[in-house]
């Protein structure tokens, strides 16, 4: 049912996708309630909640499907942890339905829980920037809406100034290969909430389920930002 619902695409009340931002006073109310996930993931066995590592860092990826972007990430080492989820929008504690709606604001997205000192903020960058199609606006190849959109949302300034800095030397690059220009969405990180259960590793659980990953075969260049 999943796979059908996110072909679709989100629509708004009158059957159309939705293309544009909703205004704050525009989103649905959602609700105070944290969406119950498990507490390991199934993959790796460490906490999806926290605590997490002292040391350790959060990074925030939408690059459209969630499912095939978590898998591209718990498979890198030095992740600790990772888990999927809605954020850039509105909407506390949003459901998956409501979401998809485009009546919230947020896309989805991946938490990626880190050791800096075994794998790099760059390095996932070069993971983000190279397995999708950052130029596609408000999609990802047939995911069309809202909450497919690109989006990197910093937890600091060094991952501030990272995301600005790969994101222009990208940007040259996808341009010489006829690309139009980036519009991936670039902001300090919001509040991350968590997706169902259901949806947490669920190319694991479903290893032939949908998804939409897909990268440029642009390659993004390496060690510009410190």
């Amino acid at each position: 049912m999943f796979d059908a619902v996110r072909r679709l695409g989100g629509l708004n009340m009158f059957g159309r996708v939705r293309l544009a931002l909703p205004g704050r006073h525009e989103a649905l109310s959602g609700r105070s309630e944290a969406m119950p996930v498990p507490e390991r993931h199934s993959v790796l066995g460490t906490s999806l909640l926290g605590p997490f590592p002292q040391g350790s860092e959060r990074a925030i990826f939408g690059m459209g499907c969630f499912w095939g972007a978590e898998r591209l990430f718990w498979q890198l080492d030095g992740v600790i942890t990772t888990a999927v989820g809605y954020s850039g929008g509105y909407t506390p504690n949003p459901t998956y339905e409501e979401t998809c709606s485009g009546q919230t604001g947020h896309t989805e997205v991946v938490l990626v829980v880190f050791d800096p000192k075994v794998i790099t903020y760059h390095d996932l960058t070069k993971v983000f920037w190279e397995n999708h199609d950052p130029t596609q606006g408000m999609r990802q190849g047939n995911d069309v809406g809202t909450q497919y959109r690109s989006a990197l949302y910093y937890t600091n300034e060094n991952q501030r100034q990272i995301a600005l800095a790969t994101k222009a030397a990208y940007n040259e690059e996808l341009s010489r290969a006829g690309y139009s220009t980036i519009t991936t969405e670039i902001d300090n990180a919001g509040p991350f909430y968590y997706a169902e259960a259901f949806h947490q590793q669920y190319l694991h659980k479903n290893p032939f389920g949908y998804c939409g990953i897909a990268g440029t075969g642009v390659s993004c260049p390496v060690g510009l930002a410190t």
